[in-house]
C-alpha cells in the first residue's frame, strides 16, 4: 500500500518550519499530498522528491516567504485546512484555492477559530474556498470543536505553533492523532489527555528523518475486496495501525471478518503491522455515533460490504458525508441502485439491506477517488463488465489503485 496520505501531509508541512533537513520515506504518491509539497514550495521550502522519498529543508517557524500568486491545494482539504493555520502565524498574505469540487466544500470551521486567534481570513460568500489570509501575530486560544474534526484541530494546532502561551483543543470525539504524534516526534511540546490536547507556542521544531507506514484508508479497499472474492487471502505489509483509525479493523471483526495482525511495531511514534485477510462471510453491522466519525473515509467501501453481508449496514450520524468531495450519501446510492442493490437513503446515512448481488453496471466516480475505488471493488464481486466513468479519480490518493486491483485479481 502507498504511504498513509494523513501522516504524509503532517509530516511534510511541520517539516517545513522546523529548522534542518528532514527525509520522509515512503511518502504518499497520490495528487493530494503532492499539492501539499507544491504549496511549501511557493512559500520558498526547498524540496526534491525521487519516488516516494521525499527531502525538505526546513526554514523555521519565521522563515516562510510570501507567495508571489496563490497557493493551489487542488483536490486537497487536508491540504487547504492543515496549511493555513501555518499560514495564520506569518505576517503575509496568502490565497489558497481549490478545484472545483474543494471550491465547493465550506471552510468556516477553520475561519472561525483562527479569527478568534487573531488572523484575518476571508472566504466566498464567507464560507467557500478560495480563502484569504492576512497572517500575523496570533494569541492563543482554548476551543472546543463543534464537530469532530481531525484537520480543523489540526489547523489550531498549527496556528498555536505561532501563539504565546498555551492553546488548547477540545475534541467532542476523539479523532485521529496524527498531528500531534508529528509535532512531538518534531520536539513541541504537546500533552493529551483524553479529548483535550494542549500545545505550548513558539517550540524549537528539529528536522527528523521519518517513514511513513503504508495507508490504511487506501488498505480499505483490498481488505473489503478478499473478504467479498472466494478463495482470497492478502498479507498488507507495513500498515498504519494508529489506535484513533483502528477502528475500521475493529469493526471488520465484529462483522466476522476473518483477519489477524501480525509483526507490530512503532514507527516514529506511530503503531504499525502486517494485515492478513481472508475470504469469509460478514455478518453486518451498525455505524452510529462516534462510529461514524472515526469510520468516515471508509465507509463508502463498507457500504459495498453491507449489501453482501449477511444482515446488512445501517450508517447513521454521518451527515458528514455530504460535505466530502462529493455528497457521498449520494454519490454511493446512485452507483448502489445502478447496480441493482437496494438502499435506503437517510439525510444522515443509509441502510443496505444484506444478501444482495452486484450486477455489472456503467458507474460513476463523480470526480471523488473513494467513490472511484469503492465500486472498483464492487464490479470485482459483479457478474459481467462494469465501466467506471472517471476512474482516474483514484489518483488523487492512490495512483497505483487499478495496477495494483489488475495484479491481485488475475
Amino acid at each position: 500500500m502507498p504511504g498513509d496520505k494523513s501522516i504524509s501531509h503532517r509530516y511534510a508541512i511541520v517539516a517545513a518550519v522546523a529548522e534542518g533537513t528532514s527525509r520522509i520515506e515512503n511518502y504518499a504518491t497520490g495528487a493530494d499530498c503532492r499539492s501539499t509539497l507544491e504549496c511549501l514550495r511557493a512559500l520558498g521550502v526547498e524540496i526534491t522528491a525521487e519516488g516516494s522519498t521525499v527531502q525538505i529543508s526546513g526554514r523555521g517557524l519565521d522563515g516562510l516567504q510570501a507567495p508571489s500568486g496563490d497557493l493551489d491545494a487542488g483536490n486537497s482539504g487536508s491540504t487547504m485546512r492543515m496549511l493555513a493555520g501555518i499560514l495564520a502565524g506569518n505576517p503575509f498574505t496568502s490565497r489558497i484555492k481549490g478545484d472545483d469540487s474543494l471550491s465547493r466544500r465550506p471552510m468556516d470551521r477553520i475561519i472561525i477559530p483562527l479569527r478568534k486567534m487573531g488572523a484575518s481570513v476571508e472566504a466566498r460568500e464567507g464560507r467557500f474556498p478560495p480563502i484569504e489570509i492576512h497572517g500575523g501575530r496570533l494569541r492563543a486560544i482554548d476551543y472546543e470543536l463543534p464537530v469532530p474534526s481531525a484537520q480543523v484541530k489540526s489547523c489550531v494546532l498549527f496556528a498555536g505553533l505561532y501563539a504565546e502561551g498555551i492553546t488548547t483543543v477540545r475534541e467532542p470525539v476523539v479523532t485521529r492523532d496524527h498531528t500531534e504524534i508529528a509535532l512531538r516526534e518534531f520536539g513541541a511540546s504537546i500533552d493529551k489527555s483524553g479529548g483535550v490536547i494542549r500545545l505550548e507556542g513558539r517550540p524549537r521544531l528539529s528536522a527528523r528523518n521519518l517513514t511513513a507506514p503504508s495507508d490504511l484508508s487506501s488498505a480499505a479497499f483490498f481488505l473489503v475486496a478478499a473478504l467479498l472474492i472466494p478463495d482470497s487471502e492478502l498479507l498488507l505489509e507495513g500498515v498504519g495501525l494508529n489506535p484513533t483509525r483502528a477502528a475500521l479493523l475493529d469493526f471488520l471483526v465484529a462483522m466476522g471478518a476473518d483477519l489477524r495482525i501480525q509483526n507490530l511495531s512503532s514507527l516514529n511514534g506511530e503503531l504499525a503491522g502486517d494485515i492478513v485477510v481472508r475470504h469469509s462471510p460478514v455478518r453486518g453491522g451498525v455505524i452510529e455515533k462516534a462510529l461514524s466519525a472515526a469510520l468516515i473515509d471508509e465507509i463508502p467501501i463498507l457500504a459495498v460490504l453491507g449489501a453482501a453481508s449477511q444482515e446488512g449496514l445501517l450508517v447513521r450520524d454521518a451527515r458528514e458525508l455530504r460535505l466530502k468531495e462529493t455528497d457521498r450519501i449520494a454519490t454511493v446510492a446512485e452507483n448502489l441502485r445502478r447496480m441493482g442493490v437496494a438502499i435506503e437513503v437517510r439525510e444522515d446515512g443509509f441502510q443496505v439491506p444484506g444478501r444482495q448481488k452486484f450486477h455489472a453496471a456503467t458507474l460513476d466516480s463523480y470526480g471523488d477517488h473513494r467513490i472511484a475505488m469503492a465500486f472498483a471493488v464492487a464490479a470485482l464481486a459483479a457478474g459481467g463488465e462494469s465501466i467506471i466513468e472517471g476512474a482516474e479519480a483514484a489518483s488523487v490518493s492512490f495512483p497505483e489503485f487499478f495496477d495494483t486491483l489488475k495484479r491481485l485479481a488475475q
